[in-house]
Parts: C-alpha cells; structure tokens; sequence
C-alpha cells in the first residue's frame, strides 16, 4: 500500500546550481519595488480626499491586491533562494496555493471593475454616480467574488484529495496546482480539465468581457466626435496590462500540461513571473499614467526631498500647497 507524502520540496530553479542564489537579487528588488510602488500609492488615494471617487478608490483596490499578492509566497521563496529552505507541509502547500490563485483570480476581477467604471463614465456619464453606488455596483462584485471563491476552492480541494505516493519534490518556487498535481499517482485528469476550466472561467471570461467593454468605449467615443488620441489613451495602456499578463498566466498554465522540450526553468520563472510581474508594473501604469495621481506622488517625494532644507514655516506652507493641489 502506498503511503502519500505529507512533506514537500519546492525545488524551483534547481537546474541553475550554485547560481540559484543569484536570483534573490533580481526576485528581492521586483519585491521591494512592488510595495513601494503600491503603498505609495494606496497612501496617496486614502490621505487626498479629492481622490476619493469609484475610478481612484479601484485604483486603490488594485494597489491592496497587488501589494498583497506578492506577500503571500515571495518572503518564502527569498528564504529559498538565499538560505536554501525549500521544505514545506501539504497543509501549507494547499493554503499557499488558495491564497495564490484567489488573490490572482481577484486581481483579474477588479480589471473587469475598472473597465465598467470606465464604461459607464464615457458612454453613459449622466448615470454614473447611480450605476456607481454601491447597492447598485455590488450586482457586479458579489457574483464575480461567489466565482472566484467557488472555483479556486474546488480546484484546491481536488488537488488535497490527491495521493503522492511517486514523488515530493515539487518543480516550483511556491505550491502551484499543476506542478502539485503532476506529483500525484493515480489519475488526475479532473484535476487538469477543473484547472483548465477554472482558468477560461475567470482569466480568458474576465479578459474577454474586459476588452469588449474598451471596444464599447472606443466606439462610442469615435461615435460622439472626440479625438481618437484621447480614446486611445483611456484604453491602450489599460488593454497592453491585461494582455501581457494573460499571455505570462497562460503560458504558466499551460506549460504544465503541454509535454515538449520546455526549459523546466523557463517554466518556473513564467510560473513567478504571472503573480509578481503585475504587482510591480500595474502601480506604474494606473498610478504614474494618471494625471491626478501623479501630481500628487510628485508633491510628496519634492515635499520628502526639500522639507530638510526649508525653514518651518516655508514647511508648513508647502505641505499645504500640496494637500491642496
């Protein structure tokens, strides 16, 4: 009778040797630049109230998710890399792997958030502040949060029902469900079609309805006579974001079940790479691309590199100007 492991290895980026180490420098700096660039700027929407308003506060949200994100599995991953601590339990394993895939799966819902905000401002402004209420807007989060719970714990339940009685040496940086589910003897085909499903139900749905509604808001802005440049601009940065990131995910997902000549450390860094790349870039492109925002981000950094060498009052006053402004 065979016996399943209860003890895993999260042996990611083996391959490289004695230069495994010398990634913890690339892999600390996308940390440090991830919760500086989101808590700069979630402290900038809560402390300016002229900022809060729906588009800001879900600027805000993306902000928490992707500062949050990356807390879930990079300290323990640096941990790894840098001290060569790789064990983890099967309990752990199956928590990490939740709050990986739910959290992701939140970061692409609030996308969806983001392009309705958008759609109802441009193409049906006179009902924004009604479609934008809460009691109203809440029959677009509920649904879409029932999804994601639902979805990502079958997945995960299906893989702790698992016995891995082959190996415990999973090939990743953290507790992915494909590379868990590939160290299981038995079948494993519904773990792979669920997985698969649960990818095109959240992902692929949450990309499709996303870039629908910007081809919805680019028409309607060509239709009413304004500048393209300007249509572009509202839509482009925010559509290259979604797409780069459901090209890292599904490369990620699907090199687990595609069986070639993958790099298996390609596959791992593609497999890092979908919940970290966002969190470092997005605070960039919705918190520097937006106007308000940025003026805000450059008062308080000129406001932290001058407040030494004025004097108090000059202080004070430029404190001012800047909570103002």
């Amino acid at each position: 009778m065979n016996t399943s492991h209860n003890q895993f290895i999260l042996n990611g980026f083996n391959e490289l040797g004695a230069l495994r180490p010398f990634l913890f420098i690339p892999y600390f700096t996308m940390f440090v630049l991830s919760l500086s660039a989101n808590s700069l700027l979630l402290y900038v929407v809560i402390s300016v109230r002229s900022l809060h308003s729906p588009m800001y506060i879900l600027i805000a949200g993306m902000a928490f998710v992707d500062l949050s994100l990356p807390l879930v599995f990079v300290p323990n991953m640096l941990l790894s890399l840098l001290f060569d601590w790789r064990g983890i339990s099967l309990t752990g394993c199956l928590v990490q792997m939740y709050f990986i895939h739910f959290v992701g799966a939140f970061q692409s819902t609030l996308l969806v958030w983001m392009a309705l905000d958008r759609y109802f401002a441009i193409c049906t402004p006179l009902y924004y502040h009604e479609r934008m209420s809460f009691s109203t807007f809440s029959k677009f989060i509920i649904p879409l949060l029932v999804r994601n719970v639902f979805i990502v714990l079958v997945v995960v339940i299906l893989a702790g029902k698992l016995t891995f009685c082959f190996s415990n040496v999973i090939d990743s940086c953290f507790c992915e469900h494909m590379a868990l589910v590939e160290l299981a003897c038995g079948s494993t085909t519904i773990n792979s079609v669920v997985g698969l499903i649960s990818v095109f139900l959240i992902l692929v749905f949450d990309f499709l309805f996303t870039i629908t509604s910007y081809i919805v808001i680019f028409s309607s802005m060509l239709r009413s006579g304004l500048s393209g440049a300007k249509a572009l601009h509202t839509c482009i940065t925010h559509i290259v974001v979604i797409t780069v990131s459901l090209i890292i995910v599904l490369t990620a997902f699907l090199s687990f079940r595609i069986r070639n000549d993958f790099p298996a450390a390609i596959r791992v860094f593609f497999s890092t790479m979908y919940p970290l790349f966002p969190s470092c870039f997005n605070p960039i492109i919705y918190g520097i691309r937006t106007t308000e925002i940025r003026q805000h981000i450059w008062g308080i950094l000129m406001c932290c590199c001058f407040v030494k060498t004025i004097p108090h009052s000059q202080e004070t006053k430029l404190k001012r100007m800047v909570h103002l402004n």
